[in-house]
């Protein structure tokens, strides 16, 4: 079971790892982007953790949907919509929950890649973040049907969306402004993908610190 007060540790935990990860986002983004992810994600995951205590003691759809409307008020560039609608989403899906079981975890990671999908309409191979949680949640997916436990499942989801990141350094960007540069886009690492990776592997580490 996942508890309430490691979600919020999650959140804390991811909050310093963005901070730690700043200028490598942005860096990354500089080459094909505007040069602000890091910098938005910092911003968005401090006002976050700012948030978190007035919210830390109600249920987890309430945390997640409240670190959502956060990112969406604080977040700029496509970053923000899309973060704050995952968590939104995530949120929707796990109201009055407590703990969660590994059908619960996986339905939260789903909801939110859904929200991501409906915001941003990514497909495979567009050189986004959805190249890494695409196959994080089917990797997740297959380990739970297989029965493996909650680290055990994450670990793959993990090594999943670790892959789907490094996938989009070949890519040409089909999506947003790393669009604009046609094939000078190939080469660069997706600065959203990697988000997104880091984010997973906090929620890994988190529940493995238990």
């Amino acid at each position: 079971m996942v508890t309430r007060d490691q979600i919020v540790q999650w959140l804390n935990n991811l909050a310093e790892v963005l901070a730690e990860n700043k200028e490598y986002l942005t860096d990354l983004d500089s080459a094909i982007g505007d040069a602000d992810h890091g910098i938005n994600m910092n911003r968005g995951f401090k006002k976050v953790i700012e948030k978190l205590p007035s919210v830390a003691d109600t249920d987890i759809g309430n945390i997640l949907k409240t670190t959502g409307m956060t990112l969406i008020s604080s977040v700029g560039g496509a970053s923000g919509p899309l973060y704050g609608t995952f968590f939104m989403r995530s949120g929707m899906a796990l109201q009055a929950k407590q703990e969660l079981d590994d059908g619960d975890l996986y339905q939260m990671l789903e909801s939110g890649v859904e929200g991501i999908v409906q915001r941003g309409r990514p497909v495979l191979g567009d050189k986004t973040m959805f190249d890494a949680w695409s196959p994080a949640l089917e990797a997740l997916k297959a380990a739970t049907a297989n029965g493996d436990n909650t680290i055990t499942a994450l670990e793959k989801s993990v090594m999943a969306a670790e892959q789907g990141m490094k996938d989009t350094i070949p890519m040409q960007a089909r999506k947003g402004r790393a669009s604009y540069l046609g094939e000078r886009s190939i080469g660069h690492q997706d600065p959203g993908a990697t988000s997104s990776y880091l984010m997973l592997k906090t929620l890994l580490e988190t529940l493995q610190a238990e």
